[in-house]
């Protein structure tokens, strides 16, 4: 457990167990309950951000899975609002900037961009800090790997808008090698730091050709290990489904009916 994350959580209500046992019921495709779960912890503690920002996860969670950007907009986004006042003590740091990245990425992902640039700077800063006082926060490198890949990975336009505003020009290797840090040394973001990371190499092998076999190969195998722990997530079992079949064990059960065909 990163120093940090733990004098954050002592600070706050929630114990690492309590939030531990919402997420495995979030990643396990229950998101209803999931956020039921969080909303009583929030409940507990009114002072308490974890649980808020995680209740605002499983709405995400919830509406990737439905494939639907519009499912429960106003209600995540009145909760993570609800989060950032919460977070506004100092030890709080990092569920300000959790909650700063979440809702990030919801304003990006329905047409906000100015406003999603702007939290992604703070969400930035605050992590920086946060490894500057603490190397050992893992959890921090999602957000930062997700900052690094998402600006380098954007469309031009998107480059100079993010320079004139001060956003930097991002590093995808950075990120990536960011998010791998999350998902194999992270705690409370090593699930969603592995489902992040697979998702960044799926477009990195749909830009390398030459290498997109063993980043296609990687990619299925940190979802595989995720649909194994959490079968019920629809969300791991349509990547399987829909993502390219390029595995060793997929093509052990290929092998067979390539043999025949040779015969």
């Amino acid at each position: 457990m990163q120093a940090l994350l733990a004098i954050a959580l002592l600070l706050q209500g929630s114990s690492v167990s309590a939030l531990r046992t919402g997420l495995d019921t979030l990643y396990g495709g229950d998101f209803e309950r999931a956020a039921a779960y969080f909303a009583e912890l929030a409940g507990r503690d009114t002072t308490d951000p974890a649980p808020v920002v995680f209740q605002a996860g499983a709405y995400i969670w919830w509406a990737a899975a439905r494939d639907s950007a519009a499912f429960e907009l106003r209600r995540i986004d009145s909760l993570l609002t609800l989060a950032l006042r919460r977070a506004q003590p100092v030890g709080a740091e990092f569920w300000r900037a959790t909650a700063l990245g979440y809702r990030a990425r919801q304003r990006e992902e329905n047409g906000h961009s100015f406003s999603a640039a702007k939290d992604a700077k703070a969400m930035r800063d605050i992590y920086r800090e946060l490894l500057a006082a603490d190397s050992t926060c893992a959890d921090c490198y999602l957000g930062l790997g997700v900052y690094d890949y998402g600006l380098a990975r954007a469309g031009a336009l998107s480059r100079f808008f993010a320079r004139i505003i001060g956003l930097g020009s991002g590093d995808a290797e950075r990120g990536i090698r960011y998010m791998r840090r999350a998902a194999h040394d992270g705690d409370l973001a090593r699930v969603e730091g592995t489902w992040v990371l697979a998702a960044a190499l799926m477009r990195e092998a749909a830009r390398d050709p030459h290498g997109s076999a063993v980043l296609e190969d990687e990619a299925r195998s940190y979802v595989e290990a995720l649909a194994a722990r959490y079968p019920g997530n629809p969300v791991f079992q349509r990547f399987l489904v829909d993502g390219p079949a390029r595995t060793s064990a997929c093509k052990a059960r290929e092998a067979p009916a390539h043999a025949e065909s040779l015969l």
